[in-house]
């Protein structure tokens, strides 16, 4: 078979690497057009798991120690995003010779619908679904996913020609792709995040530029003006890198701004046909907090002029918008005290953007384990902004030893760290739960970290009324 030109029919044998979510749609998907599926997993446990969840005629599971009997029957291997391309499974199939293929190239590949991919260091998840909220508002038939949560090879699978996909893309699934072409694309922001997987920032950038390395004429990148590694793809030497048209956002009126802020108003200049600038509506009926969830706004309104949706659709679909969970999600208010989910915060950027958008006194819950990234901005925001930082998991001490004046405890867990919040909490104060790290040292996600901090919330005592 042409290992280029593989069409995930009944013809090809395809090796499964990773079996999360990701991984066990792809086998789904794959086996029911037809492809013959070996499927494997360096944890025993998930092997296991997947192989009695999944078990059905043509998949076989196969531990890593016995793949190399059986890869030179193979065609191509699909690894999940979790797995890293320095894996010792990748790295016995690439010395077999097999195509190393993304979920997400071979979800673009599959896919009958144009593509409208997402990344950055922060904000992906609620661009993302502000995207699909607004695409939905101007009646497109619209699919979402990614690394939002559901895998994207489940959404192109069953999106129709005439629909759109809308995808949330992690560097780690821009690694191995190949032909991923989206029709519209995105880089948020970048800043310091997953250097425990890459050797600098500059790699870490350069994994993120591949999702417009495909792109055309006619396709579009939407970039932001204000991160300072972003704007310098707008610049005449290295404007040549991005093969397609683009279309900037911005925080300020600038001159190269499609779509910017002038006195607290976000304003459009048609790059074609009438060029006199259109208000599309107030910062201040954006539901989001934070200035950062603008930059969020701006850059889901201008994917959405970019494919043609009305202004006054995007003002009222921005403005029906509510936060995602785990994203600044309040969780409750008790005792006039605030609870506010922000587990997806993983970074130390996404702490400073959270604590810069709150306008009222903090109690920050914050820790977990460290992607080898810096704590020193998040330590000046907690300083700025916090009277007290509760700390819990491996990266406390990093975290302390970067504050200077806000008083600091470490707690033994996320329950023991909400119980002490209420006890230092006043009315009219917030407790914010925004790690600034992985979950991995203590949960299994951030979504479960997010789910057991408001369940340790709502199990608090409460004053009698």
């Amino acid at each position: 078979m042409n290992k280029d030109a593989i069409l995930f029919d009944a013809n090809a044998q395809v090796l499964v690497i990773g079996l999360g979510r990701s991984g066990r749609s792809s086998i789904e998907v794959l086996r029911a057009r037809g492809a013959h599926i070996v499927a494997t997993d360096e944890s025993p446990q998930a092997l296991a798991a997947a192989q009695a969840d999944l078990a059905q005629p043509g998949v076989r599971f196969i531990a890593p120690e016995h793949l190399a009997p059986v890869l030179s029957s193979l065609d191509v291997a699909v690894v999940s995003p979790g797995v890293p391309m320095t894996s010792p499974v990748v790295r016995m199939a690439q010395d077999a010779r097999l195509p190393v293929l993304s979920e997400i190239e071979v979800a673009y590949r599959l896919s009958k619908a144009p593509i409208v991919a997402v990344t950055g260091t922060k904000g992906k998840s609620t661009t993302t679904a502000l995207i699909g909220a607004l695409f939905r508002a101007a009646g497109r038939e619209t699919y979402v996913g990614g690394n939002i949560g559901n895998p994207l090879i489940g959404e192109t699978d069953k999106a129709p020609a005439n629909s759109w996909v809308i995808a949330e893309i992690s560097s780690f699934q821009l690694e191995s792709i190949r032909s991923f072409k989206p029709k519209i694309s995105t880089i948020l922001n970048l800043s310091p995040d997953h250097l425990d997987r890459y050797y600098s920032m500059d790699e870490y950038a350069e994994a993120k530029y591949r999702i417009f390395a495909n792109q055309g004429k006619g396709d579009i990148f939407v970039g932001n003006l204000d991160d300072e590694l972003i704007c310098q793809l707008a610049q005449s030497e290295e404007a040549s890198r991005v093969p397609c048209p683009m279309l900037w956002f911005s925080r300020h009126a600038h001159r190269n701004a499609t779509l910017y802020v002038k006195r607290e108003r976000i304003v459009w200049s048609p790059p074609t046909g009438d060029p006199r600038p259109i208000e599309i509506m107030p910062v201040d009926e954006i539901a989001l907090l934070g200035r950062h969830n603008v930059d969020n706004v701006l850059a889901a309104v201008l994917i959405g002029l970019a494919a043609g949706i009305e202004p006054e659709v995007l003002r009222q679909g921005v403005r029906n918008f509510e936060a995602l969970q785990h994203r600044l999600h309040p969780i409750a208010t008790l005792d006039g005290v605030t609870y506010i989910n922000d587990s997806k915060a993983t970074n130390p950027g996404a702490v400073v953007a959270a604590l810069e958008a709150l306008d009222a006194p903090t109690i920050l819950i914050a820790g977990g384990r460290a992607k080898r990234t810096e704590f020193l901005a998040m330590g000046r925001a907690i300083d700025a902004h916090v009277r007290c930082v509760l700390l819990l998991g491996e990266a406390s001490d990093d975290i302390a030893a970067m504050v200077k004046r806000a008083n600091i405890e470490t707690v033994a867990s996320l329950e023991a760290a909400v119980q002490r919040a209420q006890q230092l909490a006043l009315p009219g104060d917030m407790v914010l739960l925004s790690p600034g790290c992985a979950s991995f040292d203590m949960f299994a996600s951030a979504e479960e970290r997010g789910n057991q901090f408001a369940q340790f919330v709502r199990a608090l005592p409460q004053s009698p009324a």
